[in-house]
């Protein structure tokens, strides 16, 4: 199994911040707008996010939650009863760390439907594997577009959890 480092902590610095500037260039001051990290990974992605929009961008009062998609996952279980749910006035992003095949972000609606129904979803992710997709699902915030074949991994570290932050393309 051999490794590659696709972004370096500096490079990782450079993107998050990318990201928090285009999330301000639409949302200005968030007051209808929620941060979602999609669990388990997204939640480090989210946190740094707020962190910075807070710390370097003076944003007050930033909402942030995070979804538990386990239950909705299309290979966990399926439910045929069709549910309507009431449409609230908010916005979300959710925030993951890979989008690859987009079974994990058609989780996360799934899931969000059973809180009612947001005025607009927008999704913001770390690594986009654009060519992986089994879902017609595109982020609307990309750190970082990467070509990946099928039997290579996209593993992304973050110092909360990792001991540090860096992004490697793994060849099983």
């Amino acid at each position: 199994m051999s490794q590659k480092v696709l972004l370096n902590a500096t490079e990782v610095n450079i993107a998050l911040h990318r990201l928090a500037c285009q999330l301000i260039e639409n949302h200005d001051t968030f007051s209808n707008t929620v941060l979602i990290g999609i669990q388990p990974r997204g939640i480090f992605l989210a946190e740094r996010i707020k962190s910075l929009l807070e710390t370097d961008y003076k944003v007050k009062n930033i909402e942030l939650g995070y979804l538990d998609i386990t239950f909705y996952r299309d290979d966990f279980r399926r439910n045929n009863k069709l549910i309507e749910a009431n449409r609230t006035n908010i916005n979300l992003v959710f925030i993951d760390d890979v989008l690859y095949t987009g079974r994990s972000i058609r989780a996360a609606l799934t899931a969000i439907q059973s809180f009612g129904r947001p005025l607009e979803i927008e999704l913001l992710t770390f690594i986009d594997r654009r060519f992986s997709r089994h879902l017609p699902i595109q982020p609307d915030y990309r750190g970082r577009q990467v070509d990946a074949i099928n039997n290579e991994k996209v593993k992304v570290c973050w110092k909360e959890n990792d001991g540090l932050d860096a992004v490697y393309l793994i060849n099983n």
